[in-house]
């Protein structure tokens, strides 16, 4: 199966490729989102074989107004026997444990396994390396055969654990999840996004009758004036919201007692968003500060592990 960043030139199928291109745009935002959430790229195959089959069975009752299993694996590429599977489970984004990611089970276990609590019940303060209780045979026993040290920079990273002095590490939150993260936040993201990308899919499926959708953009800002750009675009849009809430809050149904059989409820809205993207070498310039080597660890010969009471 060929990548698809290594499409041939001159294919045949312009609009195939076009749109494998535009997905991989739209990807890398979302996979950078997932890597900062924790979820896997196994979990994100499993969401998107889910959500292809349940999408393309709507589509064809749609169509042909009766479900077709064979239909459906056609137009998904799945084996017809997944597309049943999928159908029968009632759960349409799985949730499964295999797949759960590392950081995210190395952390549950520090605050589970009664190997590595305090007698308070804490997750305990940890040396990093250790025949018996310690980071490196938590990683062990629950890491996915992922490198105490790779674990341990992507728990820090995560400001999921902090380094204590004397090579020995305390947990500080039970889910790697990067600060400013939120569950309302990422809902939002979802809503949003699904909104925007589904206004763009209908102008481009239509010749008629677009839905509104501009972009204002310049390649060559002056980084100097984007603080002041950004407090003048967030004052408009605020007022052009307000103005467009105003609007859209004429249009809703009238309650009454006995609503009008012609009155059907449909969802309207506008968003307005700021984007910024930087030149590959201005990180300098942004205050990117760069991460400086970081520090050895090496284990202490000479200091066997003290015993611990039983």
């Amino acid at each position: 199966m060929n990548s698809i960043g290594r499409r041939q030139p001159g294919s045949a199928d312009p609009v195939k490729d076009a749109t494998v291109s535009a997905l991989e745009r739209v990807l890398d935002p979302l996979l950078e989102l997932l890597f900062d959430a924790g979820v896997t790229v196994q979990e994100l195959n499993q969401i998107a074989r889910n959500r292809a089959v349940r999408i393309a069975t709507k589509r064809v009752i749609k169509e042909s107004g009766r479900e077709s299993k064979s239909r459906v694996a056609i137009m998904t590429g799945l084996p017809r026997s997944e597309v049943t599977r999928i159908l029968g489970s009632s759960d349409s984004v799985p949730k499964s444990k295999p797949d759960q990611h590392p950081a995210r089970r190395v952390l549950a276990a520090w605050h589970d396994d009664p190997r590595f609590l305090a007698p308070n019940g804490d997750p305990a303060v940890l040396p990093i390396f250790g025949k018996r209780r310690s980071f490196e045979r938590l990683v062990e026993r629950y890491g996915a055969s992922i490198p105490v040290r790779a674990m341990l920079d992507e728990l820090m990273q995560l400001d999921a654990v902090e380094r204590l002095e004397d090579q020995k590490v305390r947990a500080k939150s039970r889910v790697p999840i990067m600060t400013g993260l939120t569950n309302r936040s990422i809902a939002a993201l979802g809503e949003r996004g699904r909104d925007l990308l589904e206004t763009l899919a209908h102008n481009v499926r239509r010749s008629t009758q677009p839905y509104f959708e501009a972009t204002a953009v310049v390649d060559d800002g002056d980084l100097e004036l984007v603080n002041f750009l950004r407090r003048e675009i967030a004052e408009q849009g605020t007022n052009f919201i307000n103005s467009a809430t105003s609007l859209l809050n004429r249009s809703q149904i009238k309650r009454s007692t006995k609503p009008a059989k012609s009155s059907r409820a449909v969802r309207l809205g506008v968003t307005v968003y700021y984007f910024q993207e930087e030149s590959p070498n201005d990180d300098e310039a942004i205050g990117v500060v760069p991460h400086g080597r970081r520090k050895n660890l090496r284990r202490q010969p000479g200091r066997p592990p003290k015993a611990e009471s039983k």
